[in-house]
């Protein structure tokens, strides 16, 4: 089984912050203030305010992603040993392949990549 990650690493948390409300982060990496510390060290706090970059845990991202889109569209997650998948069901007729069908095995890397989607979709 994959380690599971509890917030978005650095990489995603800049690219979230690009289009994601600020204020919607739960969380925060800091860069280290000791002077003995690598230069490059960070840290995740639980706090998002005043964070040199903010990160979003995974129950905020699964807050983020809208439960239905156009009412007919019903979100859709499911957690095996091995992976990650959500996905919209279109009420009646099964999966919509017009919207983001997303598997990995890492819920927070799933929420990620299906945030990505619903952005480029101009869906959020």
């Amino acid at each position: 089984m994959a380690v599971i990650k509890a917030y978005t690493d650095i990489e995603q948390s800049k690219k979230l912050a690009k289009f994601l409300p600020l204020e919607s982060a739960d969380m925060g990496w800091y860069y280290s203030r000791n002077p003995q510390a690598a230069r490059n060290q960070m840290w995740a706090g639980t706090k998002a305010e005043n964070a040199d970059i903010p990160c979003w845990s995974l129950v905020t991202l699964l807050n983020i992603i809208p439960k239905h889109i156009k009412d007919y569209n019903v979100l859709r997650i499911d957690i095996s040993e091995n992976e990650f998948a959500i996905w919209y069901d279109e009420v009646g007729f099964g999966v919509n392949n017009d919207l983001p069908d997303i598997t990995a095995d890492n819920p927070i890397d799933a929420c990620y990549e299906f945030i990505l989607k619903l952005h480029e979709l101009n869906l959020l």
